[in-house]
């Protein structure tokens, strides 16, 4: 949620921020509704100040045995008018509030500005983007020609958009998971096991609710299907005053992620380019608002480790302000490279929320002596969503011989094999 304070002082700012983001947001009625909120308050506390010295006066003037019936009438009125101006005020917070919630946050100064991912920025590419020999077939022919990946199966069960992994397919799959996790515990992560479900406060605290609510799957009238650990992982802390002396706070978590993946059938759905529910390792980073942009560097070289270790050419793309999510204030996004489809597929992104996500789920840091309530910076990156890293490793270590090459850091989480096929 943006900052009211910021609204309220440089609402300029605030416009010119989300003409970069391409968001139309009706900046006027948002001012005009925070004043109107200020100026309820401020009557109420008059009226409240004046109830307390006309009380005292009452008070005075029975003990002297004076007839204070006049000034009873008049405390039965202001009763009433504080009343009155305090439902007013609820109304207006209530409103305000629905209308903040749907607001965007703000990009950082340093994004590069543009519509759309036209703008987007190559940071540095690691590796070359060629085939490993002419001939590459994409991942779900290899994929369903060695047993690994049955897609079929998925559409019998689910629907189209569902995959079912077999044999090593499912065992390569576990695999990753585990090499993921045990990579990030090496860099400092604390590993947490978290539900798969959540409340909507949840949902609203990171950023999902109640502004993409249809590409969300809802399992009951309060609960929700995580469409990535950053949810649950991010709310731990949900309520919560952190010491700055505990910071940065490192977690991760591998979980089901579940979401309504939109767009037209065709190439870009084959496979498991775009799927329904996938497999995920996150990292989360709750970091102090003065360092949160070096926490951001760190994360993205955390996540590159894992694309290193899976042998696997990438690159580092920066999001313009048009293509940033809606709670980031700054983007990276790791692509890895497919040969079989001649495409960079989006594997993570790496992503500084700044205080967004922490205003909503209310997320602060301990006060000093002589501090006023601030919020820490919020952090998460994808360490790394499994369907498409899985699809360019059949695609990148596939063999002349029709095998896929399993890359060595991998190979004991697969008892030492060296190939799949």
């Amino acid at each position: 949620m943006i900052d009211r304070r910021l609204l309220r002082e440089d609402p300029d700012r605030v416009r010119e921020g989300l003409r970069r983001k391409g968001a139309d947001v009706d900046v006027d009625r948002l001012v005009a509704l925070d004043a109107e909120s200020l100026e309820l308050s401020r009557r109420a506390d008059a009226l409240k100040h004046e109830r307390n010295v006309r009380s005292e006066e009452i008070g005075r003037m029975r003990r002297a045995g004076e007839d204070a019936s006049e000034l009873q009438a008049r405390m039965k009125a202001l009763a009433a008018e504080i009343k009155s101006l305090e439902a007013r005020r609820r109304e207006v917070e209530a409103t305000l509030r629905e209308l903040l919630l749907a607001v965007p946050n703000l990009p950082c100064d340093e994004a590069p500005v543009g519509p759309d991912a036209s703008a987007n920025v190559v940071v540095r590419t690691v590796g070359e983007a060629t085939s490993p020999f002419e001939g590459v077939v994409p991942h779900w022919e290899i994929g369903e020609r060695l047993g690994l990946l049955d897609l079929e199966a998925g559409r019998r069960v689910a629907g189209r958009g569902f995959v079912v992994m077999r044999g090593a397919g499912a065992r390569l799959t576990r695999a990753l998971i585990n090499l993921m996790l045990d990579i990030h515990a090496e860099q400092g992560y604390e590993e947490v096991v978290v539900p798969f479900l959540v409340h909507a406060d949840a949902m609203v605290g990171t950023g999902q609710l109640p502004k993409m609510a249809e590409d969300m799957y809802r399992a009951s009238d309060d609960m929700w299907l995580v469409p990535t650990a950053e949810v649950p992982v991010t709310n731990l802390l949900r309520g919560q005053h952190v010491s700055r002396d505990d910071l940065p706070v490192r977690l991760t978590a591998y979980s089901p992620c579940f979401r309504r993946e939109a767009g037209a059938h065709g190439a870009d759905t084959r496979g498991l380019l775009r799927v329904h529910q996938f497999d995920k390792v996150e990292m989360v980073r709750f970091a102090a608002p003065e360092t949160s942009y070096d926490d951001l560097e760190q994360l993205v070289r955390d996540a590159e480790a894992v694309l290193e270790a899976l042998e696997l050419p990438y690159r580092v793309v920066e999001l313009a302000t048009g293509d940033l999510s809606f709670a980031a204030a700054r983007c990276y996004d790791l692509e890895a490279w497919a040969p079989g489809v001649g495409r960079w597929l989006e594997v993570s992104s790496c992503s500084n929320f700044e205080d967004f996500q922490a205003r909503r789920a209310d997320i602060r840091l301990k006060k000093s002596k002589g501090e006023t309530h601030r919020f820490v910076h919020t952090l998460n990156g994808s360490g790394l969503a499994l369907p498409r890293v899985i699809a360019a490793m059949f695609e990148v270590h596939q063999t002349p011989t029709g095998r896929i090459r399993i890359p060595e850091r991998l190979r004991p989480y697969l008892g030492g094999a060296e190939y799949l096929g």
